[in-house]
């Protein structure tokens, strides 16, 4: 399962103890963190548990989830400004423009 990665990468160890713990109650533990497509990748689990797994992440943590099919991809950003004293525009706003334009063609 893909999950996908937030803004800029940054993640709160509260958030990453949320998911881990998840995965450790409805998966098998293991992760590929930022996998080619930047997401979180959860590895190992039944069919029974991942709509579990999909209603705890989009409803009590309020996450997306990612894909990788063949029509755009799922949305990245740098750190921009955050970390990059050269950055001429706003990375993260950037993104979550692109995102709510071409919402449809998201997978």
């Amino acid at each position: 399962m893909r999950v996908n990665q937030p803004a800029g990468k940054y993640y709160s160890t509260d958030y990453l103890k949320k998911l881990c713990d998840l995965w450790d109650f409805r998966g098998s533990g293991v992760t590929n963190m930022h996998g080619s497509t930047g997401d979180i990748i959860l590895l190992g689990t039944t069919t029974k548990q991942l709509e579990e797994v999909f209603w705890t992440l989009t409803h009590d943590m309020g996450q997306d989830l990612g894909g990788s099919g063949s029509n755009l991809r799922t949305p990245s950003d740098c750190l921009g400004q955050s970390r990059c004293e050269y950055a001429c525009y706003d990375t993260n706003a950037l993104v979550y423009l692109l995102t709510n334009e071409y919402q449809d063609e998201l997978h």
